[in-house]
């Protein structure tokens, strides 16, 4: 992934061990801060203050944005998932840094939400701060969620499944590129 160019990882690992996912991110950390890419921990705020990562995921039944920032502490960036507008705009009023906003459309790792769709995507950029959609989405459907608005995107199977996960990642981040001189 980081020679793909991804400009950030999250470590996001629902079926494993508190354990289990600090002795993953210990390592992960070593590569990320030698290659300079920012590394956010889901859901563990105490892991990500030991590792001393950059950032911490929390979802809409996790602790909220000020318990998290009591544990990580002012310099770690806290993020938050959001499923509608009204969530995201929740979301930056309790303080989130960045807002995970989606699923776009049905994906494995959300199987219990509906998807939000496209029609949303150009008002949640409305917020000042960074936005980024998540879910579903693949290197065949961004050119439409582009489109609709985005400027940043979480993608997670189909960077993790490609055969070629670095030429993938360029091919995602040519085509956000190519967005941000439009």
């Amino acid at each position: 992934m980081i020679e793909g160019g991804v400009d950030l990882i999250q470590l996001r690992a629902k079926k494993q061990s508190p354990e289990e996912i600090s002795k993953t991110a210990v390592g992960l950390r070593s590569m990320t801060r030698d290659a300079g890419v920012p590394l956010i921990i889901n859901d563990h705020p105490e892991i990500a203050r030991a590792i001393q990562a950059d950032g911490v995921h929390v979802g809409q039944d996790d602790r909220s944005i000020a318990e998290v920032r009591s544990v990580v502490g002012p310099n770690c960036a806290v993020g938050k998932s959001t499923h509608s507008l009204d969530q995201a705009i929740r979301a930056f009023y309790e303080g989130a840094d960045y807002i995970g906003f989606g699923p776009i459309f049905p994906t494995p790792t959300k199987p219990d939400y509906q998807p939000v769709g496209l029609k949303e995507i150009q008002k949640v950029h409305e917020l000042p701060l960074p936005i980024f959609c998540i879910g579903g989405i693949k290197l065949d459907n961004l050119p439409k969620i582009i489109e609709a608005g985005a400027q940043r995107v979480a993608i997670v199977s189909g960077l993790l499944q490609a055969p070629d996960i670095a030429g993938y990642g360029r091919s995602v981040k040519h085509l956000l590129n190519r967005r941000s001189q439009i």
